[in-house]
């Protein structure tokens, strides 16, 4: 019997063994790239939050400013990525430098969009309670809007990191390694095996990211004294 008259649960089960294999006898290299895709991620995440919340926290003060900043951070969102890392090329070389700044821009949307959604959605009650305790404009917003707006700013922070995962891997194209090397050698030998498997730990990568920000937001609701439904392990992170 040929393979392409075996039955479909036959088939599924070769191409898993073929999976399988090929994570086994690479996975050396795997672990690598992912663990360099991860510090590309992390890289570029820790320096969009300071930057996106700061520049939240200032359109809070002028409706205009916070237009024309969502706008253009809306702008560059729709630059293809490709694009975007040859325009860095010339300035930042060939590699991870150009592809961090990217995702750096990338990330900022939806970081400056929750920065900002999140203070000005603060219960105003709140505020005039800290105002009526003599607490300057600075105070208040340290003191009260921060802290009450930190689930919000962290769903943005959880939703850049989403986006970011996947154009990481397009950074491969310009020398930047992570697991965009081994998805774009499978194509460019007509590897499926190789593809699926990558793009298996990138999801896998994915899920985790959002699991682990979901539990920092879930925190941050529960210490706002909000009601909210506590993710599969919360009690165990908490715990520990």
């Amino acid at each position: 019997m040929t393979p392409t008259n075996l039955p479909t649960a036959s088939l599924a089960l070769v191409a898993l063994g073929d999976f399988l294999q090929f994570a086994g006898d690479n996975s050396a290299e795997l672990v690598a790239l992912t663990v360099e895709h991860f510090v590309i991620i992390v890289q570029a995440i820790a320096a969009a939050v300071p930057i996106g919340v700061l520049l939240g926290v200032l359109i809070t003060f002028d409706d205009r400013a916070a237009t024309g900043v969502l706008w253009l951070a809306g702008v560059m969102m729709t630059i293809p990525s490709i694009a975007l890392f040859g325009l860095f090329i010339p300035y930042f070389g060939i590699g991870k430098p150009p592809v961090i700044v990217a995702l750096i821009l990338y990330s900022l949307l939806p970081v400056i969009r929750n920065t900002y959604v999140g203070l000005t959605g603060v219960d105003e009650a709140a505020i005039e309670a800290g105002r009526g305790l003599g607490m300057t404009r600075r105070e208040r917003l340290w003191r009260i809007q921060l802290p009450m707006a930190l689930p919000v700013i962290m769903a943005g922070v959880r939703n850049a990191v989403v986006l970011l995962i996947g154009i990481a891997a397009i950074g491969a194209f310009i020398g930047a390694g992570g697991l965009g090397v081994y998805i774009f050698d499978g194509i460019h030998h007509a590897k499926t095996t190789k593809i699926v498997v990558t793009t298996i730990l990138l999801s896998g990568l994915t899920l985790a990211f959002d699991y682990g920000f979901a539990l920092l937001e879930t925190y941050f609701r529960l210490r706002n004294g909000e009601d909210v439904e506590l993710p599969r392990g919360f009690g165990l992170v908490t715990r520990g």
